[in-house]
């Protein structure tokens, strides 16, 4: 009888211990349950990719999807939650989404560039207000030198310390009218008098001024193929509404 009282006491002194530590036992439980559940069914096995131009979706992909849990929706959902990304060439932020369980979509938000310019063994990559956002030892295809900016120095995250800072507008007008018209250019580069020539491989267009680059530039679409394999120069200066002339004039 004794014996039984001592053990009432102690349980009744140790319950709340006691309580404490069965629920501890249930919520563990209940989180291996939970983790279990999510590393079992967010598996990704799906995945899209948007927004990607300077990197293949398979480098993106490797990019992402490393690291503990790397193959998890829910992990990279958060860890890719409108993250800003340092490090990478031409990548500003990354952010993952759910579609379903095991399907992600993963939004690549690049940096704008314009073009580059190649200063002390370096090329600097800048966007559409001159502002240096990369520089690197290796050249980008995709993206076109811009020759015949003048300037003496040069710091990362600022303005290309150039005269007419109203050029980049049109570096940038002239990037947007070739991705328009779908004839990537090699080279845009600046003469003295501000006069424009492009160049594709071993083709070298004169549009002269500014004026009427966005027809000039539109005519390129339907002219260059006839080129295929020549080499020399194709005089646009006179090229306006009202006169439609060109004249090739070869190496």
């Amino acid at each position: 009888m004794k014996n039984q009282e001592t053990l009432r006491e102690f349980l009744r002194q140790r319950r709340s211990l006691i309580i404490i530590m069965l629920s501890l036992l249930v919520l563990g439980f209940l989180l291996w349950t939970g983790y279990e559940y999510i590393i079992d069914n967010y598996t990704v096995t799906r995945i899209h990719i948007d927004g990607s131009t300077q990197y293949t979706n398979q480098e993106i992909i490797d990019l992402v999807m490393q690291g503990p849990y790397g193959n998890n929706s829910l992990v990279l959902s958060q860890r890719y939650k409108d993250k800003s990304i340092d490090g990478i060439p031409f990548i500003e932020k990354i952010d993952v989404t759910i579609i379903e369980r095991d399907t992600i979509r993963i939004n690549v938000y690049e940096k704008a560039v314009a073009g580059f310019v190649e200063f002390l063994d370096k090329y600097l990559y800048f966007d559409r207000d001159g502002i240096i956002v990369e520089t690197s030892n290796l050249r980008n295809p995709g993206i076109p030198e811009v020759i015949g900016l003048k300037f003496d120095y040069a710091i990362m995250h600022e303005r290309l310390p150039v005269r007419d800072m109203a050029i980049f507008s049109e570096i940038l007008n002239i990037r947007r009218l070739l991705e328009q018209y779908n004839v990537p250019a090699d080279r845009i580069s600046f003469s003295d008098r501000n006069e424009v020539t492009l160049h594709f491989g071993s083709i070298r267009v004169s549009l002269g001024s500014e004026g009427f680059i966005d027809e000039k530039i539109m005519a390129l679409e339907g002219i260059l193929p006839n080129l295929a394999g020549a080499s020399g120069v194709l005089r646009m200066e006179n090229y306006d509404e009202y006169s439609l002339e060109t004249i090739f004039e070869s190496d």
